[in-house]
């Protein structure tokens, strides 16, 4: 385990690290007198020989462990042999020599072993941050920051801005402790230099309550609790060097989470599943403000996810993902929150990046605006390798971009501006098969494009007041245009019909601001408001049997002005050092219809040991509908709209944690959790329920008679990243029911009952220096199947279409699956260049997943496909 010494044992470590670099890089030889002095023994090492020589004289013997081979195995046998004599022994050969300064021995290389050194050295980075009063956003100066992992001590303090710097780092993995007399210690793990890109980290310290002289604590680990200060418990950090490393992620956020516990994915989406939830039950949030889902084809193959992320890991920073329970901050959201940040560019030199890779070719940049100024920048921009190829070798079906940055203006006195945006644009377009003789379906005589343009951007302000206080400030949009047209060709009369036309946009506009206010170690306050102004233009024509050729009918139409306005208070109560609260409420209102919801939320957390924290919590979460299941015509109703009225989506969370570490770098934690959901919408007098839609259009009467309810059980085991190695166990257990509108509850389309996911890498320094890294990982994942409906045959070969029989809804399981992911890197890091080659595998095995339905014309039968997914991702990454 890690401790921490407060008060006066922190000034003896500060000053044995001066002492110690002192002598190994400013130590001058010096005569001493060593006639006197012999050595008698026998040794098998040089660190043997050593310890003789410092157990029979007073010396002590400093030597750099990175340079010098100590358990090189050897004989050295003395025999009243003067302590010069001895030296030259032991040293013979070695490429070493040694300098006497008093009392002290320093082994350092000789002229020409250092001249090789020189020219063979490791490349060397820089590790800076910045160290911040948890509560009130304050500087903290004079903090001790101290590297753990370190073959020799190595530290500094923050300055009166509580920045700090560390420099001429070797590359490698480093642990990073940060203490300051009166504030609970903290680790940050896994700190991965690379000789390209320096390292910048924010940390933040909590207060203690108890002031003690001298108190050994644990420090926590940064991965055991979120960035969001307020939040106790329901959530966990994470990390984006993550999803560049771990086997399944492929550098997607989105699928980084489905190996946490209680969260289920699949091949062929993104979508996030949150304890048997909808995936569009789920919040994305960026820079402070809901956005639409982030992700390329987003809603095309399922609602909630799409194909790949288009955050980069170029850009995106550390984040919080919340599955339940999550504090009053958060509203509109009822399975859980993805709350996601942009890191702040570096401002002291350029860092640029080049990736070139099956799925597509990134180029990132970072660096100053100037030398005189703080301001910094960062961006990427994406562009698909499908589309590269298009431009080559004529049509192909499939091409997306994306663009991202950020730019940061500090200042001296009006506080720090952050200017921030993130841009895609996705385009596909799926031609009729052109031989009549293999037409089997409708389908496949049908033309589809679909264009999707997404975009969410704004100014953030943060502002530090007096008396430990700020004010955060932003001012956002969003933008989303989803246009799809699909015609079909009428084998019988040669004539084309359009089937399917669709032009939806909206546009946001978003103010939000709340005041954080810490009244004393005790107490810390966040209050804020939210209002998103909501203007929309929908219009969705379809047919309602493709396959019969029958005309277009109008499913959605309607523009507007709305808006959602919520507020919230939410207070952290420390009552001592072992209880900590957490009790807040948020209100919203919608506009469109003037329904209104108020939640309270409360959470507490005994922690009786610094190993062991055992944390309840409780919130009553809402959500609105997706605005075109408000503009929902029909033919019988005509103009009307039929779901104006829908009221919020409610949903009871209770969900009691415990963890505990068996070290520093091991922790377990077990959640049972209990949610239930009332005022779903459902259809009057069928099965139907939006807990369970998975399509991109909905055309069904709606009332909030349903209801839904999820319970289970999460375990994780985590080793952290620490001597080469990590690994991560998780494991769910759990039902997922919900009551559709005929009254008769059944089980929910993501009832998968159980997800086991098995996750682990190594990490090897290579090479003459030590200063390349070789990277192996691997997850497997076992869950259960998705329920389904089995289909109608009768109603099939009326509509020559697959039909479902609703009244058997989600009767039937797929089988269950087990995947295999695997990703493999190699980073060479050069001086001031770093190349890394990079293999990601997603579904190596090729495991069928799940299948799907579709009506063969020529046969008058449904035929039962597969439905699966093999992505490789190949890459090479130059850093300069």
């Amino acid at each position: 385990m890690h401790y921490l010494i407060f008060k006066s044992k922190n000034i003896y470590e500060l000053n044995k690290i001066f002492i110690s670099t002192l002598l190994l890089f400013c130590s001058f030889p010096l005569w001493a007198q060593t006639d006197n002095t012999s050595i008698t023994g026998r040794a098998g090492t040089i660190k043997q020989a050593f310890e003789l020589i410092e157990s029979q004289t007073s010396y002590t013997i400093a030597y750099n462990q990175t340079q010098f081979k100590v358990q090189e195995k050897t004989t050295f046998e003395f025999t009243n042999t003067a302590l010069v004599t001895a030296l030259n022994m032991i040293l013979k050969n070695t490429g070493f020599t040694y300098k006497i300064n008093g009392n002290h021995i320093v082994i350092t290389p000789s002229t020409k072993e250092r001249n090789n050194n020189n020219k063979s050295e490791s490349p060397k980075q820089t590790l800076r941050g910045t160290v911040t009063d948890e509560a009130s956003g304050v500087p903290l100066p004079f903090v001790t920051v101290a590297i753990l992992n370190s073959d020799r001590p190595q530290g500094t303090v923050t300055d009166s801005l509580g920045h700090f710097q560390l420099n001429n780092l070797p590359v490698g993995r480093y642990d990073l402790q940060i203490s300051f007399v009166g504030y609970e210690p903290a680790i940050l793990r896994e700190l991965l230099l690379t000789s390209a890109k320096e390292i910048n980290c924010n940390i933040q310290l909590r207060e203690q309550l108890v002031a003690l002289d001298e108190v050994i604590v644990r420090a926590p680990v940064n991965k055991e609790q979120t960035l969001n200060a307020i939040a106790l418990t329901g959530g966990r950090m994470v990390s984006m060097e993550e999803a560049g490393r771990y086997a399944g992620a492929c550098d997607d956020p989105a699928r980084l989470v489905t190996s946490f516990a209680g969260v289920a994915g699949n091949f062929t989406t993104n979508a996030i599943a949150v304890r048997g939830n909808s995936p569009q039950f789920l919040q994305w949030k960026l820079e402070g403000i809901e956005v639409p889902n982030p992700t390329h084809f987003a809603d095309m193959t399922g609602i909630g996810g799409g194909i790949m992320s288009a955050l980069s890991s170029q850009v995106m920073g550390n984040s919080d993902f919340f599955n339940g329970a999550f504090p009053a901050e958060y509203n509109n959201a009822l399975s859980g929150v993805f709350d996601m940040s942009m890191r702040t560019g570096n401002n002291q030199k350029y860092e640029h990046t080049l990736q070139v890779g099956t799925l597509g070719i990134d180029f990132a940049s970072e660096g100053p605006f100037s030398s005189k100024k703080q301001g910094s920048y960062i961006f990427n921009y994406r562009y698909s390798t499908t589309g590269l190829i298009k431009e080559v070798l004529g049509d192909l079906n499939l091409n997306y971009q994306d663009l991202s940055f950020k730019m940061n203006f500090p200042t001296h006195k009006s506080g720090t501006f952050s200017i921030w945006g993130i841009g895609l644009i996705d385009g596909t377009k799926f031609n009729r098969e052109k031989d009549p003789s293999k037409w089997v379906n409708y389908t496949e005589r049908c033309t589809q494009e679909i264009k999707m343009t997404k975009a969410a951007g704004g100014i953030n302000h943060k502002y530090l007041l007096k008396n430990n206080a700020y004010i955060k400030t932003s001012l956002g949009f969003t933008y989303a245009k989803n246009e799809l047209f699909t015609d079909v060709l009428n084998d019988k009369t040669n004539e084309i019909l359009p089937i399917i036309k669709s032009n939806m946009q909206d546009y946001s506009f978003v103010f939000s601001s709340y005041l954080n206010k810490k009244f004393g170690p005790h107490h810390t306050n966040r209050t804020g408001i939210n209002v998103t102004a909501l203007s929309y233009d929908m219009d969705i024509h379809m047919s309602p049997f493709p396959a019969l050729y029958e005309p277009m009918e109008k499913v959605v139409q309607g523009d507007g002005l709305n808006a959602i306005v919520s507020a919230f208070s939410t207070s952290v109560i420390r009552f001592n050092e072992y209880f900590t609260a957490n009790i807040g409420i948020t209100a919203q209102i919608l506009t469109l219809n003037n329904n209104f919801s108020l939640e309270p939320r409360a959470s507490i957390r005994w922690k009786p040991s610094n190993k062991n924290s055992l944390s309840l919590a409780y919130g009553l979460h809402s959500r609105h509908e997706k605005l075109d299941y408000y503009y929902i015509k029909t033919p019988e109703t005509g103009d009307k709209l039929v779901n104006k009225n829908l009221d919020f989506a409610m949903a009871h969370h209770v969900v009691l944690s415990y963890s505990h570490s068996f070290s520093p770098n091991i922790n377990f934690r077990i959640e049972p959790y209990y949610q239930s959901l009332f005022n779903v919408p459902v259809e009057p007098g069928t099965s139907f329920s939006v807990i369970n839609h998975n399509l991109w259009y909905l055309d069904r009467i709606l009332v909030n008679n349903g209801k839904g309810r999820n319970y289970g059980v999460d375990l994780t085991l985590e080793r952290y990243l620490n001597k080469g190695y990590y690994y991560l166990f998780t494991g769910s257990i759990f039902k997922s029911e919900y009551c559709g509108g005929d009254g008769i509850w059944r089980d929910t389309r993501m009832a998968r009952d159980y997800i086991f996911n098995a996750l682990g890498g190594k990490e090897w320094m290579c090479g003459s220096r030590k200063q390349n890294i070789f990277n192996a990982n691997v997850r497997l994942s076992y869950q259960g199947g998705d329920h389904y409906t089995p289909f109608d045959l009768a109603a099939s070969e009326e509509s020559k279409d697959v039909q479902y029989d609703e009244t058997r809804a989600y009767s039937e399981q797929f089988p269950s699956i087990l995947s295999v992911d695997i990703t493999l890197s190699y980073k060479i890091n050069r001086k001031r260049v770093a190349h890394e080659v990079g293999i990601k595998l997603l579904n190596a095995t090729g495991n069928t997943e799940q299948f799907y339905y579709t009506y063969n014309e020529n046969t008058g039968l449904v035929d039962k496909e597969k439905q699966t997914m093999f992505l490789p991702n190949i890459s090479y990454k130059i850093q300069f």
